[in-house]
């Protein structure tokens, strides 16, 4: 059997657990009519939000496709089929987004009705629903690149360093923008829904009127549930579904590129990081096997954190072990060679295991950042004893300050790979840390469930005891999705690195030389980019939150007895307005990242839009680090206040003036954290990957295109790896 075709049967055997593992979940009690109830409520509204944002996409899609199709049709190097794969990749990325929001809005009430028995019983509920969409995510990314691979090559007739496999890689980037396109909307939607909730619950509800988080009589607290499934569930989904995609597709494009003599017929680089993908399915699979706590480990967040750092190490472990067979299975032992750039087997090993470090270390270093109880949350806790300025202060000298010892690991991590095995060892390295992204996943995804598990058991009145478990939970929850962030942002770097080399070749520039004015003009304009979104994306937050807050506080001041308990709240006007206002706002931000590299590309030409990229990188990994840390630190900090937190001497609680200094620090990082955070990572990636669809296009409108690509019928600037002497490869080697 030829070795691709085990690719989307990984995808099938990720279905397939997707599947057993949901219908265990739907199994387990649902708990009392009050909490199936509010859970209908909770489920109702993420689907009406999902039903209204992917009816303004379809009209995106088809105009999207008939363009790229007509781009298609116009080169050599490209086909219309280009459309169709963006189809593909667009559905299958929303169809990720839901199958995430599906299970959530199962999950959450069973966790609630599970943490009446036990916190390992909770646990293994709302695990298990991060699961299914982590397996769910990456089955259908394998699924897909598999698939449309086989037929593309196959249709094409495509080999090793033809122009039909150049064509045939061209259309499968088609693939990972309509990804990488619904991703970018699912986010910013998804996350200007939950944050406007949230900004209104707290600030009417905690401050304003003293009432607990997700207290029934706030108004705003079921569009607050809602949110953290369409937001940091349908979102964070299709995010993954397009970053997992876009890693693997950066490595294929300069497999493309790579001279090599293997046994599958010169293609081995290409089918390298697909098949490591669908390994890391396998030991993800595995991984979720070691995520357990009996009933005997006690109440402690530490507890949780080592059951799912054990599931996570497990995986990575492994997939580390394996992908040196499947290294030596598949590249051949002689040396492949990429522009100029001759590498060995052994030394792409290497590269992948630099990119499971990297992602490993940067994931501690965002734990560390933002976990309860360590140095920087703890500074946060002890500057808001002064008030909410203070407070807030804190949180931005955390964020800026928890930049640095990732940016000197990317950095390190980059060199390094490069060193091992050149532009393919950096988009390898990305490969090998997107692995077990189904387990990453996994572990983010089971943090709203336990959020909204605990809104289920404070609004159904269950006892005190049920909240501590669904809060332990939730802390840890906050932890895991700061540290997945922090590992989306490291890969995206490099993939958007691999995907900016990968435009470079396409484009036929020998490198972009910054000394130029309008090289350095678009590299300015490039880092500008992620600063305007992140405005875009945090001002309709705001106008959003503006709009919920006096609606919430309309009905405390017009519903009569609502604060006594006998009046009932109008849920359904904040869910209406959390919708409205998600759909509306998040047309701009989306548009900027789509159109900015074709207005740039098409009038000021490759090289200035290659300088843009640069810009826009940088620029976005820092910003979505800073982002994410410092809203991850605010929120652990005012979850701190739960327990008790000493400040001078003193112990303070929920409702000191310290805590609700703490809610309004952590209300502003809310929408760093869950809105345009995360979203960086897909601004990037996106930028670059519209970059490489055009680049056909800019290829021939700049004539930059001298020199042809290395075929079977041209000679190639790179002579066959197995022309190489071993002197001349040493050399190269050592360069």
């Amino acid at each position: 059997m030829n070795i691709v075709y085990l690719v989307p049967c990984f995808g099938v055997l990720a279905l397939i657990f997707t599947a057993v593992r949901s219908a265990w979940v739907t199994r387990q009690e649902a708990g009392n009519e009050k909490m199936k109830e509010i859970a209908q409520h909770i489920a109702e509204g993420a689907m009406a939000f999902l039903k209204a944002e992917y009816k303004v996409l379809i009209y995106f899609v088809i105009i999207a496709a008939l363009l790229l199709g007509y781009m298609g049709a116009s080169h050599a190097n490209s086909h219309w089929f280009i459309a169709l794969a963006f189809i593909v990749g667009a559905v299958f990325s929303a169809t990720a987004g839901f199958i995430g929001m599906k299970i959530a809005t199962k999950a959450n009430v069973r966790t609630a009705h599970a943490a009446r028995t036990s916190l390992a019983k909770a646990l293994q509920v709302s695990f298990t629903g991060g699961s299914v969409m982590g397996m769910g995510v990456a089955g259908l990314a394998v699924l897909g690149l598999g698939s449309l691979f086989i037929i593309l090559q196959s249709y094409f007739g495509a080999t090793a360093n033809t122009p039909e496999m150049i064509k045939t890689i061209e259309v499968l980037t088609g693939f990972s923008l309509g990804a990488e396109s619904i991703a970018l909307f699912a986010r910013v939607g998804g996350g200007i829904y939950t944050k406007a909730a949230d900004v209104g619950a707290d600030l009417v509800g905690k401050v304003e009127a003293g009432i607990p988080e997700d207290d029934p009589r706030n108004p705003a607290t079921i569009a607050d549930n809602v949110g953290d499934n369409v937001g940091d569930v349908a979102g964070m989904g299709a995010d993954l579904f397009g970053s997992y995609v876009a890693t693997v597709l950066a490595t294929m494009v300069l497999g493309s590129e790579t001279v090599s003599h293997d046994s599958f017929g010169g293609i081995a680089p290409i089918l390298l990081p697909m098949i490591i993908a669908g390994a890391g399915i396998i030991f993800s699979m595995i991984g979720t096997l070691f995520v357990r706590i009996n009933d005997k480990s006690g109440l402690s967040t530490s507890v949780v954190q080592k059951a799912l750092n054990m599931g996570n190490w497990g995986s990575i472990v492994l997939t580390a072990i394996v992908a040196y067979f499947l290294v030596n299975w598949i590249l051949p032992d002689s040396a492949m060679v990429l522009r100029d750039h001759a590498f060995t087997r052994d030394q792409v090993f290497g590269a992948i295991m630099v990119g499971l470090a990297v992602g490993t270390i940067i994931s501690i270093i965002t734990e560390y950042y933002t976990a309860m109880g360590k140095r920087p949350v703890k500074s946060i806790i002890r500057q808001s004893a002064t008030g909410a300025a203070t407070n807030i202060i804190g949180g931005l000298s955390v964020g800026m300050e928890s930049t640095a010892l990732p940016i000197l690991v990317l950095a390190a991590g980059i060199a390094g790979s490069f060193e091992l095995a050149g532009l393919y060892g950096v988009a390898i390295a990305a490969a090998g840390m997107m692995a077990t992204t189904a387990m990453q996943l996994a572990i983010d995804a089971f943090g709203p469930i336990a959020d909204n598990a605990g809104g289920i058991a404070e609004m159904s009145e269950l006892p005190k005891d049920v909240r501590e478990k669904t809060d332990i939970l939730d802390a840890v929850g906050n932890t895991t999705a700061a540290t997945g962030k922090g590992f989306a942002i490291a890969s995206a770097a490099l993939t958007a690195l691999a995907l900016f080399a990968a435009f470079v070749g396409v484009v036929g520039i020998k490198g972009i030389d910054i000394y130029k004015a309008n090289v350095l003009a678009g590299l300015f304009i490039g880092g500008m980019i992620p600063f305007i979104f992140s405005s875009l994306a945090i001002a309709a937050v705001g106008r959003a939150a503006m709009a919920m807050v006096e609606e919430v506080r309309r009905q405390f001041r017009e519903i009569p007895g609502i604060m006594e308990g006998t009046g009932k709240p109008e849920y359904d006007k904040c869910v209406a307005i959390s919708t409205k206002a998600s759909i509306r706002e998040m047309m701009l931000p989306g548009a900027i990242a789509l159109i900015t590299p074709l207005l740039v590309g098409f009038i000021a030409g490759p090289e200035v839009l290659g300088g843009f990229l640069a810009g826009a990188t940088v620029s976005g990994v820092l910003m979505g680090l800073f982002q994410n840390n410092a809203g991850g630190a605010w929120d652990n900090a005012k979850k701190s206040f739960e327990k008790g937190v000493e400040i001078n001497g003193e112990t303070f609680y929920k409702k000191s003036e310290p805590h609700k200094a703490s809610v309004t620090g952590d209300t502003v990082g809310d929408p760093f954290k869950d809105t345009s955070g995360p979203s960086m990572n897909i601004l990037i990636k996106l930028m670059s990957i519209v970059s490489l669809v055009i680049a056909p296009t800019l290829a021939e409108r700049f004539h930059t295109k001298d020199v042809p690509p290395p075929t079977a019928k041209t000679e190639m600037v790179n002579p066959p790896a197995k022309t190489i002497s071993a002197k001349a490869t040493a050399s190269l080697l050592k360069k």
